[in-house]
């Protein structure tokens, strides 16, 4: 046996107390019999503010958590525990100073020789910064949830939002018996609008319609959305066809008030809209699909009348 291979020039255990206490972690053990802390790291005093003889059993360890985390966390980590199983938990930890701190308590089983639990020995992470980032994420990612469902020009729904919406009230309007109805809208002579006005104004002329519109939607549950290019849509739950008519002829009132001008309509000096709209209560044949094209053609048959009105039948 050579010298470098003595057992006296092992790393002692000043040496590994030296190593732990030295990290960022702050490593512990836990007696299982008696669920008191054997030992935990001085550096818990820095990041909790708790003094290291403070942490004298498991009770320190939950009361010193967040209410919202505590009941979870206990029951998770001791069941694992029980069952001799290593495991990860996060929780936020109540520093001495009533703030709170995320941690990932990161935990391994210890067994005797007869594989019965005697010890839990881990390590406690700050990982505050790591949330601070993960919660960033998660309202970006929301955020463009949203915006994936906001058209980018109105601000009000998109298409994909209306596909949505529409497929969830047609059930709920089957399922109760309720009606249904829809008003499709068009803005007369766009495309003239925007070669005279410029494109500019043509998306505030949009702007202005889509603000106005979204007004006809009074209740909780009215939907009003940009379906595409110069065409708008109103979703209307539980309302029948003479209601969907006065709403559809309010429409018309609030975009004549605003005056837009519009020198190069043949029907009008402002701005004027064509309208299509369909009442229906669901049953099991009819489909969302011959729905949508019923209102739609019916905005067709209002553009070859001569534009400026609505169609609400046939």
């Amino acid at each position: 046996m050579t010298d470098t291979d003595t057992p006296h020039n092992l790393p002692d255990a000043t040496f590994y107390k030296t190593l732990l206490e030295s990290t960022r972690a702050i490593p512990w053990q836990i007696d299982w019999q008696t669920l008191t802390f054997s030992y935990i790291g001085p550096q818990i005093e820095e990041l909790l503010g708790w003094p290291q003889d403070s942490w004298q059993s498991v009770n320190d360890w939950a009361e010193r958590m967040h209410p919202d985390d505590r009941d979870w966390a206990v029951d998770y980590c001791v069941s694992q525990s029980k069952a001799g199983a290593d495991h990860e938990a996060d929780y936020r930890a109540q520093t001495k100073d009533g703030r709170y701190i995320w941690i990932r308590d990161v935990v391994h089983v210890i067994r005797d020789a007869s594989g019965n639990v005697e010890s839990l020995v881990g390590f406690m992470f700050d990982i505050s910064e790591r949330k601070k980032i993960e919660n960033k994420l998660f309202d970006l990612q929301k955020e463009l949830e949203e915006l994936s469902f906001q058209d980018g020009l109105t601000g009000v729904a998109n298409r994909r939002m209306y596909d949505s919406v529409l497929e969830l009230e047609w059930n709920n309007a089957r399922r109760n018996q309720q009606p249904l109805s829809m008003i499709l809208f068009d803005i007369d002579f766009f495309k003239q609008y925007n070669d005279h006005y410029g494109h500019i104004q043509g998306d505030d002329c949009l702007k202005q319609v889509a603000k106005t519109l979204s007004k006809a939607a009074t209740r909780p549950r009215d939907f009003f959305a940009r379906y595409g290019g110069e065409e708008f849509v109103l979703i209307l739950p539980e309302t029948d066809a003479d209601a969907v008519q006065k709403v559809a002829e309010r429409c018309r009132s609030l975009i004549f008030k605003q005056q837009i001008p519009h020198q190069h309509s043949p029907v009008s000096q402002v701005l004027t809209l064509s309208q299509g709209v369909g009442t229906i209560i669901p049953s099991h044949k009819d489909s969302i699909k011959a729905f949508s094209n019923l209102v739609d053609q019916r905005l067709y048959r209002a553009k070859q009348q001569g534009r400026n009105c609505m169609v609400n039948a046939g």
